[in-house]
This record gives C-alpha cells, structure tokens and sequence, in this order.
C-alpha cells in the first residue's frame, strides 16, 4: 500500500499544473509506484495468488493509459517512459 505522503509527493512530481491530481501522467506514475512496490512483495510471497491478480490488472490499466498517452500526445508518451523508466 502506498502511503497518503508518498502519493502526494508522486503526485506533485508528475503533475502538469498546479492543481492537476488526474492527468493520465499523474495516474501512470501512481500505477507505477504501487506496481514496483507490490512487485516487491511477489518476490518474498510467491504463493500469493491475490496479490498477483491485482499486479496483472494494475499493469494492465497502466498499459491501457500509457497507450492513450501515446494516441493523444506522443510527446508526453515518450517523456513518461524516460522519466518512469519504462521499456516499450
């Protein structure tokens, strides 16, 4: 689980505007965290099925934003890979 303090600094990070807290950036990168973060925990649990069904649907809903990035603004799709050091 991530932390109200963390998700706050993610969210200042990423944002696009002073009160920007649902961008499809700010989403990615709140996805991204929680992914690397359970990611962690399937490493020392490998048995928790649970667990991993909820990683699959987070990287899945993490692809599904990443490729309306990449329709709507190409720009900002290849900046969120740099920044989030993603492979694609």
């Amino acid at each position: 689980m991530i932390t109200k303090e963390r998700k706050q600094q993610v969210i200042t990070d990423y944002r696009r505007g002073d009160t920007d807290t649902g961008s499809p950036e700010v989403q990615i990168a709140i996805l991204s965290t929680r992914i690397n973060q359970l990611t962690e925990h399937m490493q020392g649990h490998k048995k928790d099925h649970a667990s991993r069904r909820g990683l699959l649907a987070m990287v899945s809903r993490r692809r599904r934003l990443l490729g309306y990035l990449k329709r709507v603004s190409p720009n900002r799709y290849v900046d969120m890979l740099r920044r989030l050091d993603l492979r694609k």
